[in-house]
């Protein structure tokens, strides 16, 4: 078996892929694992309602199956971890989602977590998963920016908007780590993190680090969690 973690874009926007692809750049080192990120052909240009997360369960496993001999571990870049539950029933490698990842990398951070969200129309779909994790008590507020996955692109656009909604969530809401809710925001974090002075969480990342650290001590996937 390789040492390679396969990290899906479960849209089809190859400008999500590349954002994906340039922030897990950092965790590329020789001697460590290859980390290949695909783009899901058959994915919306945007998971944007429990419709699209619903829809690309399918298609991501057999992609996860196909792709199953390549790879060490799996990583499912979007927030709202699609077919996650799914995907650790394909394949015995550790898989890994973006959201389940990239907050509990937030509570090791801070106290009350801020998430900026794209659309108003994934909030309540990100609180069902909150609580499902069982973590809501330590959200302090999620606030979308209100725009889709393909206007990401607006870079002074977006970092305007994630700014003003990231000191909204610090000061109305007490927010002391911060979490962006989707995968396409990557390149904003650096510049975010300076200019609301909390730690700012890229969940993408968040989960290849975690997929890193379970190929390199031999981890296996519990099939039944």
């Amino acid at each position: 078996m390789t040492d390679r973690i396969i990290v899906i874009n479960p849209n089809s926007s190859e400008s999500v892929t590349r954002a994906i692809d340039a922030a897990v750049e950092p965790l590329r080192h020789a001697g460590g694992p290859e980390i290949e990120c695909l783009t899901l052909a058959e994915g919306p240009p945007g998971i944007e309602t429990q419709r699209h997360v619903d829809e690309v369960a399918a298609p991501l496993c057999r992609l996860v199956a196909q792709q199953d001999n390549r790879a060490a571990a799996f990583v499912i870049a979007c927030f709202s971890d699609p077919g996650l539950h799914a995907v650790r029933e394909t394949t015995t490698k550790p898989a890994f989602g973006i959201g389940e990842s990239g907050l509990l990398t937030a509570l090791t951070l801070g106290s009350s977590i801020g998430i900026i969200s794209i659309l108003a129309a994934a909030v309540p779909r990100h609180w069902r998963y909150l609580r499902a994790l069982g973590i809501e008590s330590r959200v302090a507020a999620d606030i979308p920016i209100g725009l889709g996955v393909a206007e990401l692109a607006r870079d002074d656009e977006v970092k305007r908007r994630m700014t003003e909604v990231g000191h909204r969530l610090i000061g109305d809401h007490g927010a002391d780590v911060i979490v962006m809710g989707c995968a396409g925001m990557a390149r904003q974090r650096a510049g975010l993190e300076e200019s609301l002075g909390v730690p700012v969480v890229d969940p993408t990342p968040a989960a290849v680090g975690a997929a890193i650290t379970a190929v390199r001590l031999g981890y296996r996937q519990n099939r039944r969690r």
